[in-house]
């Protein structure tokens, strides 16, 4: 599961972006979740993520009424989710395999759809944190406007490649993440029925440029899923490969995982919820499209008979794997963030981490849906009450998702049970709720990883 600059809300600080997307990312298959970074402009319309990163300040979500809104201008429903996608970030980093029976049912729901729900919050926080200002208000010159949303980016990927390094174990997804909200900048300048039509229409434009593409760089068949490492910028071509995986052929490349971000950004322009009735409406369209995808998907595969075509192909350019109980799930076991690009079929499945139309379509169904479940139930004081331990978790993802690699890459690497995600999950509420507590009147009560990349981006806390 795995983000990228802080876990933005309608925060004070314009840091806030980075941890809410960065846990999400961090799913993958052997995943890794990321985050964004910003604070932008007007949530509806004009105005620049960057003008706002410049010039932190609170937001206008702080002084509004209801919508369980915490103290900091923060909405508690969505921080709740970002937690929730970090409990799913370990149970497909630390748990056992996601089986289809009892307690395994929970890591199949896991399974693909954290990383995704952390990207879709990363764009969906990134206009939150824009919400009330005012463009002429953006700070003039080159520098004062995008200087911290570069730092902040430099930051991410560095702790990225840095964490890849390691070798935890898992797919790392910080340098993904700072690549979509360089990406992410411009359109936040476009008007809210732009910016949805554009979301839309990278729901398919994605998957369909990633299925032409792959074979153009040598992945036609092959599987997909580099992670870059500091030790790829050592040489041109080293650079080249980690250029190509951020952007088309990695595991959570541009082409599939931006969408993400863009339709986030666009629930955000939609979907003020604050109001109970559109967060009810946004819990019940979530829940369609994610009915549409998913289902669709099931149709095509078991009505209309694609998967027949795809046992085709694969006898043709995956014949190993036609011993396995599952042949199409088996190659699929072997992409990251793309589908082989030997079947238009291929394009009809909604398996996991495949990132198709369909299976992004589901996913950001799952995600709206929970967000607007979520705001309905911190509405209420007992609601906001039980949410509290996720919430908190949400508020510092940035700094769990870091922690979590370390001690993955350290003395736990390789865990794979139901113990250790009872361990992590656990340890992780346990010390966020300590920290919070502990920091309550400091700014370091944003997470340490947090306070850090906007301490070095603002020079300020």
């Amino acid at each position: 599961m795995a983000g990228t600059a802080e876990a933005a809300e309608a925060a004070p600080s314009g840091t806030a972006v980075v941890g809410a997307g960065m846990s999400v990312a961090g799913i993958a298959k052997s995943g890794v979740t990321g985050g964004g970074s910003a604070e932008g402009a007007v949530a509806t319309g004009g105005g620049s993520a960057v003008g706002a990163v410049a010039t932190g300040g609170g937001s206008a979500v702080a002084a509004a009424a209801g919508g369980g809104i915490r103290p900091g201008g923060r909405l508690a429903g969505v921080d709740a989710v970002r937690g929730l996608a970090v409990l799913g970030m370990f149970a497909v980093h630390v748990g056992p395999g996601a089986e289809p029976a009892g307690a395994g049912y929970l890591l199949v729901a896991a399974d693909g759809r954290a990383p995704a729900l952390f990207t879709l919050l990363a764009g969906f926080s990134l206009v939150l944190s824009q919400r009330g200002r005012n463009p002429s208000d953006a700070p003039g010159g080159w520098a004062a406007r995008y200087r911290p949303l570069l730092i902040r980016c430099a930051i991410l990927a560095a702790l990225g490649l840095g964490l890849a390094s390691l070798w935890p174990g898992i797919l790392v997804i910080l340098a993904f993440f700072a690549v979509y909200f360089l990406a992410a900048e411009p359109f936040t300048r476009l008007s809210t029925p732009v910016l949805t039509a554009v979301a839309g229409v990278s729901v398919a434009a994605g998957p369909l440029l990633s299925f032409v593409l792959g074979p153009v760089f040598g992945y036609g068949s092959s599987g997909r899923g580099m992670v870059p490492e500091a030790s790829d910028l050592t040489s041109w071509a080293g650079l080249g490969d980690v250029v190509t995986a951020l952007l088309l052929t990695g595991a959570y490349p541009l082409a599939t995982y931006f969408p993400y971000v863009l339709a986030g950004m666009a629930l955000a322009r939609l979907c003020d919820i604050r109001e109970r009735a559109v967060s009810a409406r946004l819990a019940g369209w979530g829940a369609a499209a994610a009915a549409a995808g998913y289902g669709s998907a099931w149709l095509a595969t078991h009505v209309l008979g694609s998967r027949e075509r795809l046992l085709e192909a694969i006898s043709v350019h995956h014949p190993e794997a036609l011993g396995a109980a599952d042949p199409v799930r088996e190659v699929l076991n072997g992409q990251y963030g793309a589908v082989p690009s030997t079947s238009w079929d291929w394009l009809l499945v909604a398996d996991p981490y495949s990132q198709t139309p369909l299976e992004t379509l589901g996913n950001a169904g799952v995600g709206a849906a929970l967000i607007g479940l979520c705001a309905l139930v911190a509405r209420h004081r007992l609601g906001a009450g039980l949410l509290r331990p996720l919430t908190l978790l949400g508020a510092m993802a940035l700094s769990a998702y870091v922690v979590h690699a370390l001690v993955l890459a350290g003395p736990a690497h390789g865990a794979a049970s139901w113990g250790a995600w009872i361990a992590f999950s656990g340890g992780a509420l346990g010390l966020t709720w300590v920290w919070q507590r502990a920091c309550a009147d400091s700014p370091l009560r944003r997470g340490p990883v947090e306070y850090a990349l906007r301490l070095a981006a603002q020079g300020r806390a």
